[in-house]
């Protein structure tokens, strides 16, 4: 089934991410199921739910990597579909593994991501090293081969590379899984700025505790369909949940099918 054609929102430039019945399915199987999106610039957007739920395959449509099934998508007031340049010379991305290329050093990688987007010379210069120094990359990490670096140093060099042309959007997928708690809040800090800055972040995490401190808003997807979307307060008015509920016990109460493990494993007991 081709992309429908639907009605574009009113006034989509209000909004740095919007979807309208967006579909995916794989053999037939609904993996993202009309749903339906409104981030607002320079929101902290945390976009949750289990494995399979969907959240990946959604960031890469929004990303301009992968084609819907149906419905529309616009990012930063582009429409995917229609004007994919557009909104790709708007976004930033780090994907859960950061695609490097690992015989360039930290350094040089940011060179080439900089020139990539048509940043000078003295502009990619100047900003590589305030994020390296914003990241506690120093010259002996920065100057050494990416084959040699850690996780952490690679998510650290994958973020400054998402950020180096300044995005309106920046897509984070599970930016802080498989990284130490030294790297995790230095990131904490490069986001937040980013944020005040007025730039959009839209991340998906299952670190639950992170994104109920750092979301300004939030939606939990499963089964492809959105369960709730909104504030923290809101979200957990959407649920029924007390005020100051912790955000994964509202989480859980969403998507789990309750079924009781001593249900199914009695012959461990």
């Amino acid at each position: 089934m081709e992309p429908r054609d639907t009605e574009a929102p009113a006034e989509p430039q209000a909004f740095a991410i919007q979807t309208r019945a967006l579909v995916k399915e794989y053999s037939g199987r609904p993996v993202v199921n009309h749903l339906d999106l409104d981030v607002g610039e320079g929101e902290f957007f945390g976009f949750l739910g289990p494995n399979g739920a969907g959240k990946t395959t959604t960031m890469r449509i929004l990303c301009g990597l992968l084609r819907p099934t149906g419905g529309q998508a616009w990012v930063a007031g582009h429409d995917v579909l229609q004007d994919p340049l557009e909104a790709k010379a708007r976004i930033g991305v780090l994907p859960e593994e950061p695609i490097l290329y690992e015989r360039l050093t930290g350094r040089e990688m940011l060179w080439y991501a900089g020139r990539l987007y048509g940043l000078d010379g003295m502009t990619v210069e100047q900003r590589s090293n305030d994020l390296l120094r914003l990241m506690a990359l120093d010259s002996r990490d920065a100057d050494r081969p990416i084959v040699d670096y850690s996780m952490g140093m690679r998510k650290k060099v994958g973020l400054a590379c998402a950020l180096l042309h300044r995005p309106r959007v920046l897509f984070l997928d599970e930016p802080f899984a498989g990284i130490d708690a030294v790297t995790s809040r230095a990131i904490y800090g490069l986001l937040q700025a980013a944020v005040k800055g007025g730039m959009t972040v839209f991340f998906t995490s299952h670190v639950l505790e992170v994104a109920e401190v750092l979301c300004t808003k939030v939606a939990i997807i499963h089964e492809g369909s959105l369960r709730a979307c909104g504030r923290l307060e809101e979200v957990r008015a959407q649920v029924g949940a007390a005020p100051g509920t912790p955000l994964g016990e509202v989480f859980v109460d969403l998507v789990d099918p309750r079924t009781e493990a001593t249900d199914l494993l009695d012959w461990l007991a």
